[in-house]
C-alpha cells in the first residue's frame, strides 16, 4: 500500500501540502468566521493538505482522503476554494503511482468528481432551478471540471507510460548484458578446458615416461622434466592471459594462431606419441583469425584425447587448405575401453567449428576415435 519514496521526496510532498493547507485556510478565513464554520474549514484544509502530502507515498489512501475531505467541505456548504488544487495532485498520482485497481479509481474519481462537484454548484450552492439558461451553464461547467480533472489523470497516465518503457528498456538491456556476459562466460571457459585439457595431458604423459626412465636413462628422465617445464609455464602463461580477460573484458588478449601448431605437435611427439601431420594443400595466404583459432583448438583438443584415450598407436592429422574451406582430420587408435566422446572436450570442438561456421563430426570407427571437421574460409590478402 506504501510505495517506497526518497527523503527529499518525502520532504518535497509534504512541505508543498503544508504551504497549500495553509494558503487555502488563511484565504477562506475571514468568510468562515463570518459564517461561524471556521472549524469545518480547518478539517477541509487539513484533509486535502493530507491527501496531496502522500499522494506519492500511498496513492489509493490519498484518493480516500481527498473524498472525505471533498464531502465534509459540501456537508458545511463551502463554496470551491484555494484548498481544492490538491485533488489535482492526488489524481495524477493515481495515475501515474497507483496500482491496476487505483488507476482505473483514479479514472472514475476524475468523472464522477466533475459531475458531484457541478451538481453540488447549481442545485445546492446556487439553489437555481432547471431553466435553459442554468442547463447550458451547467454542461458548460461540467465539461470544463471534466477536461480539468481528467488533464491532470492523464498527465499521470503518461508519466506511467514513460516509467514502463524506461523500464522495460533498462530490463533488456540488463537481459543483453547477461547474455554477452554467458557467452563470454563460455568462450573462457572453453579457452580453460583446451589450455589446461591439454598441458595436463601433455605434463602427465611425460611425468610417466620421466618415471620409468629414471633408473636406466637419466639423460631422457631430465628431457622429459624440462618438457614438462615447458608445457607447465606455457599453460601458466594461457591461464593468466584468460584471467586477465576475467578481470578486464576490454582486452581479448592474443589468441593462438596456426603457426603455433608447431608448439602442439612438439609437445605431443614429446610424450611419446608417434604423431602424423599432412598438410596438403597449405593456405595460399594467411586465413582470418576465427578460422585459425578454431583449428588449432580442435586440433589441440583432439591430440589431447589421443594422449589420454590411444593404445599407442601413430595418430595421424590431415589437414586441407582449400579455396573456400578448411578439412581436418585426427585419427588415433583408441583403447577398448574409453569413450573419449562422452566427455567436454567433444562439444568444446563442436562448439568451436559452429561458431567458425563449420561443422564437426566425432565417432570410433574400427578401433580407431576419428575427428573430421569442415571450416569455410574466406582468405585474407
Amino acid at each position: 500500500m506504501f510505495r517506497p519514496l526518497k527523503t527529499h521526496q518525502i520532504v518535497v510532498d509534504v512541505s508543498v501540502a503544508v504551504v497549500l493547507a495553509m494558503a487555502g485556510f488563511l484565504t477562506s478565513l475571514p468568510d468562515r468566521f463570518i459564517s461561524g464554520s471556521s472549524a469545518a474549514t480547518l478539517v477541509v484544509c487539513v484533509g486535502f493538505g493530507a491527501a496531496l502530502a502522500i499522494r506519492r507515498l500511498s496513492p489509493p489512501l490519498a484518493l480516500a482522503v481527498a473524498w472525505v475531505a471533498a464531502v465534509v467541505q459540501m456537508s458545511a456548504s463551502h463554496p470551491p476554494a484555494l484548498i481544492d488544487v490538491a485533488v489535482f495532485g492526488v489524481l495524477y498520482a493515481t495515475a501515474a503511482y497507483g496500482s491496476r485497481v487505483v488507476f482505473w479509481l483514479g479514472f472514475a474519481s476524475a468523472i464522477g468528481g466533475a459531475v458531484v462537484a457541478t451538481a453540488y454548484i447549481f442545485f445546492v450552492l446556487g439553489a437555481a432551478g432547471l431553466t435553459l439558461q442554468t442547463v447550458t451553464v451547467g454542461v458548460a461547467v461540467l465539461v470544463a471540471a471534466t477536461f480539468a480533472l481528467l488533464l491532470a489523470w492523464t498527465a499521470g497516465a503518461l508519466v506511467r507510460t514513460g516509467m514502463r518503457a524506461r523500464a522495460n528498456r533498462l530490463a533488456q538491456e540488463r537481459a543483453e548484458a547477461e547474455a554477452s556476459a554467458e557467452v563470454e562466460r563460455v568462450r573462457i571457459a572453453r579457452d580453460m578446458h583446451d589450455v589446461v585439457a591439454h598441458s595436463l595431458a601433455v605434463v602427465i604423459a611425460q611425468a610417466d615416461g620421466a618415471r620409468y626412465a629414471a633408473a636406466s636413462d637419466p639423460e631422457a628422465a631430465s628431457a622429459a622434466l624440462g618438457t614438462i617445464s615447458g608445457t607447465a609455464r606455457a599453460a601458466l602463461a594461457d591461464v593468466r592471459v584468460l584471467l586477465t580477460q576475467l578481470r578486464h573484458s576490454q582486452s581479448a588478449g592474443p589468441q593462438p594462431m596456426i603457426a603455433d601448431l608447431e608448439a602442439v605437435y612438439a609437445q605431443v611427439r614429446a610424450a611419446g606419441v608417434d604423431l602424423r601431420v599432412d598438410v596438403d594443400p597449405a593456405p595460399a595466404a594467411d586465413p582470418p583469425a576465427a578460422v585459425q583459432l578454431a583449428v588449432y583448438r580442435i586440433l589441440q583438443e583432439a591430440l589431447t584425447n589421443a594422449l589420454r584415450h590411444g593404445d599407442g598407436g601413430p595418430v595421424t592429422v590431415r589437414l586441407a587448405w582449400l579455396a573456400t574451406r578448411v578439412d581436418l582430420g585426427v585419427h588415433n587408435p583408441s583403447q577398448g575401453d574409453a569413450a573419449p566422446g562422452a566427455g567436454h572436450g567433444v562439444i568444446g570442438m563442436r562448439e568451436r567449428a559452429q561458431l567458425a561456421g563449420g561443422t564437426l563430426e566425432a565417432a570410433a570407427e574400427d578401433g580407431s576415435f576419428v575427428v573430421r571437421a569442415s571450416i569455410p574460409v574466406e582468405v585474407v590478402a
